[in-house]
């Protein structure tokens, strides 16, 4: 990491690791490996950037009452939390409570494709038990509670002593209308609402979208006065993953069945590829992120943001010359670096993935990585690749475009760094 330039550095603390049962006893080994890493990053000025719950809920607590789906949780991810906080929050002034809330609540309970893999049919169709219909509603409600209980606590117990921020992440691609009709319009801002607003307007003006409250109807929690007091403003900043942009195109006949998930709420449908749109095929990828900023600008003031997650998964064939992932940073953090020139009142940048690893769909088959890692290696020796030369130089201050490379000069950008490290 120091020889790649970076200032900063997010991970995961693992729930399990550090308080094994859910509740209760702290497991001192996991409290030293997390001190430790903490400890050697500060020592190499790298700021740690600290995310409490990334999927991974507690076996024990998903038997006991469920996980996401009780109230319960509220009271054990705060105490959790609280560990967290009093544990290692001298040394970290970044918090964020839960890992793509919104997404975490789809995947993981309507089309099961996220721990803890509930859905039901015909919304996903690998699932043993699961409601589609509701335990999305449900999971994403007692996320937010969850989160703005930590944020209380953390400004009630350690904000005047840590001064640190605490904030929630979600997951967006931005949406583009499939064509310029006034229905596939109307679907994108519907679609905005369900994906964005779901989690972001409670947090800023107290409660759900009317749209999302009309569509899903009984099925998504009403806000209790206090619960709308206690999330409103819950939040330092925001976290935003972002990869790609997605066309909608309206479609009212998902609202007419009789049983229906929150994407069927949505009363629309969606296409990944701009050939899928013909009218936007000329469209750069890269406006999607300055798309979302500044509709996060105009519709929800501007919040403090860290793009946590923004990068190209590729197939990990063991290739260093991942010219298309340097065009992908380029296009991107060029048009970041525009936004904030407009107006955008982002924070920081985090690129997707800093090493090659184990990824939530591909496996060990993709790789997202600025470093190639050869699993074939005992060691698991790893190496840099094309893009770790090119971020290295932009973070030395030395943006060069891709047509200016070409394959020879991979690894003699002027980096530090030795072709492989361990």
């Amino acid at each position: 990491m120091v020889d790649t330039g970076l200032e900063a550095y997010r991970f995961s603390v693992s729930w399990s690791r550090l308080i094994p049962n859910g509740r209760g006893h702290v497991n001192p080994k996991g409290l030293e490996y997390y001190n430790n890493l903490i400890n050697e990053l500060l020592k190499r000025g790298i700021q740690p950037h600290v995310t409490l719950l990334h999927l991974d809920t507690p076996q024990v607590l998903e038997d006991e009452y469920g996980g996401w789906l009780s109230r319960k949780i509220v009271k054990d991810f705060t105490a959790y939390a609280d560990v967290c906080f009093k544990e290692f929050g001298d040394r970290v002034l970044y918090w964020t409570t839960i890992n793509e809330g919104n997404i975490f609540a789809i995947g993981g309970y309507d089309n099961g494709l996220a721990p803890p893999g509930r859905c039901s049919f015909p919304f996903g169709q690998m699932c043993t038990e699961g409601d589609s219909v509701t335990e999305p509603y449900i999971a994403g409600h007692n996320m937010l509670l969850a989160h703005s209980s930590a944020v209380k606590l953390y400004y009630k117990k350690y904000k005047a002593v840590q001064h640190g921020f605490v904030g929630l992440n979600i997951y967006s691609s931005w949406f583009s209308p499939y064509s310029n009709a006034t229905e596939d319009v109307t679907a994108t801002q519907r679609v905005i609402d369900f994906y964005i607003g779901w989690f972001m307007h409670p947090m800023v003006f107290g409660d759900y979208p009317d749209i999302v409250k009309k569509n899903a109807g009984s099925k998504i929690p009403v806000l209790t006065p206090r619960e709308s007091k206690l999330i409103k403003g819950a939040f330092d900043f925001i976290g935003l993953n972002h990869y790609n942009l997605v066309y909608v195109k309206d479609n009212p006949s998902s609202f007419e069945m009789n049983v229906r998930d929150i994407t069927a709420d949505t009363a629309a449908s969606f296409f990944l590829e701009p050939e899928d749109a013909p009218q936007n095929q000329n469209d750069d990828p890269s406006s999607s992120l300055s798309g979302i900023l500044e509709y996060l600008k105009t519709a929800y003031g501007n919040p403090p943001t860290y793009i946590h997650e923004n990068g190209q998964r590729t197939e990990r064939n063991g290739t260093l010359y991942d010219i298309s992932r340097v065009k992908y940073l380029h296009s991107y953090i060029g048009t970041l670096l525009e936004a904030i020139k407009n107006g955008s009142n982002t924070k920081g940048y985090f690129q997707w993935s800093f090493l090659d690893g184990l990824e939530l769909f591909g496996g060990y088959e993709t790789g997202s990585g600025l470093y190639y890692v050869d699993l074939d290696d005992k060691q698991l020796r790893r190496y840099r690749k094309l893009s770790a030369d090119w971020y290295y130089n932009f973070l030395e201050g030395r943006t060069i475009r891709p047509d200016e490379i070409t394959e020879v000069e991979t690894g003699v950008f002027g980096s530090s760094t030795s072709k492989a490290s361990e």
